[in-house]
């Protein structure tokens, strides 16, 4: 018999109570009771992400969303501005690629945050770039990009931003009017403590206004203009993921009863305490701006990453992600999000140092999670 504790930035730890919601009986949709719900998480998912947008779910990975997020919003004639710095930056430009629209790509260094200004320049230089694509959490690196000064910069300009936060969206602060986001992207299977299979969606009014603007998108089930139309019906399109927004609107109750600065302060101090632990254990982080949500680390030299990983779980039963594309067997990520408490912390870090040990790495039994353990308990 084994026990398995999942410390991957995705799908994520599910509490009990939204896996016993989706076990409820299914019932039909077009009816008083669907409206009553959907307007419920509405709210609930406004107060998460701190947004007074339109709120829209897809059946979908959070690509989906991702995708609807680019065909309704770029008019032919005019362009995308896609920030690459990493596996999932990279996927807005290959989404454009896909669909045939025009863009401007900004490629920066994995393990580097996107600079503002370097945003605020390519909007000076093209008036054509009518949205600028983001990430708030960059999974692959674990780099946290500095969206409020991004939103900043785009807010002075005539363009949407489009936020991709799917690994961080209810971990890492997201303060999508103040910071002037105009769609947030969010998948289920991360920091919001559901199975995959929802795509949410946050759009502004000035996200409306170009949605108007897009004559024809290459969509049918991903046109945002049909789902924001039925959403201010309390309605969707097409049939909805009912019985996954039941149990979305289960998780999305305790963040709220939580509060979003107390959710927010948690993972901060998760992050702290993995880090501390990592550190510790001789572990360099990775990312020059380390996000809340996961902590990517390098591997000591010489030692592949996969197979510390492959011994965390199969003898110790933590799962922890690894690197990938170019830093695949070169990284370790072990996430802090959504249902995750102090204990996780410590039980990601004591198998990272039994492998690490059972890998011949010169390590102090004890030293990872005690330097968590000081972190954790201060404050």
């Amino acid at each position: 018999m084994r026990k398995e504790y999942l410390l991957t930035p995705g799908p994520s730890q599910v509490p009990a109570d939204v896996l016993l919601k989706l076990a409820e009986p299914v019932y039909h949709h077009r009816t008083p009771r669907f409206k009553e719900m959907y307007k419920s998480l509405t709210e609930k998912l406004q107060k998460v992400f701190m947004s007074s947008g339109d709120i829209i779910i897809f059946a979908s990975s959070g690509t989906g969303a991702m995708e609807a997020s680019v065909v309704n919003i770029v008019p032919r004639g005019k362009k995308a501005l896609c920030i690459a710095g990493g596996k999932f930056g990279e996927r807005w430009s290959e989404i454009c690629d896909a669909f045939g629209i025009a863009q401007v790509r900004m490629d920066v260094e994995w393990g580097k945050a996107a600079d503002p200004k370097a945003v605020a320049d390519a909007l000076a230089s093209d008036p054509d770039i009518v949205a600028v694509y983001t990430t708030l959490v960059e999974t692959s690196t674990g780099v946290e990009n500095p969206i409020r000064d991004i939103g900043a910069v785009v807010a002075a300009t005539g363009a949407v931003l489009v936020v991709d936060g799917v690994s961080g969206a209810g971990a890492c602060e997201m303060r999508v009017d103040d910071w002037n986001v105009d769609i947030l992207v969010v998948g289920s299977q991360k920091a919001l403590m559901l199975p995959p299979g929802l795509a949410v969606l946050t759009v502004s009014a000035k996200a409306r206004a170009l949605l108007d603007s897009v004559d024809n998108p290459p969509a049918y089930y991903f046109n945002l203009r049909k789902a924001v139309a039925s959403a201010a019906k309390t309605d969707t399109p097409y049939t909805p993921p009912l019985t996954l927004m039941e149990a979305l609107l289960v998780a999305a109750d305790a963040l709220v009863e939580e509060g979003m600065e107390n959710v927010f302060a948690r993972h901060r101090k998760y992050a702290e305490a993995a880090v501390a632990g990592l550190k510790a254990l001789g572990l360099k982080v990775y990312p020059e701006r380390p996000a809340a949500a996961l902590t990517a680390v390098e591997a000591p030299a010489g030692i592949d990453a996969e197979k510390i990983r492959k011994i965390a779980k199969d003898k110790y039963g933590a799962a922890i992600a690894g690197g990938q594309e170019q830093l695949k067997g070169k990284l370790l990520r072990m996430a802090h999000m959504g249902y995750v408490g102090p204990m996780d912390i410590v039980i990601g870090l004591a198998a990272l140092e039994m492998a690490l040990a059972d890998m011949g790495v010169d390590v102090t039994p004890g030293s990872g999670v005690a330097a968590a353990e000081a972190v954790l308990r201060s404050g």
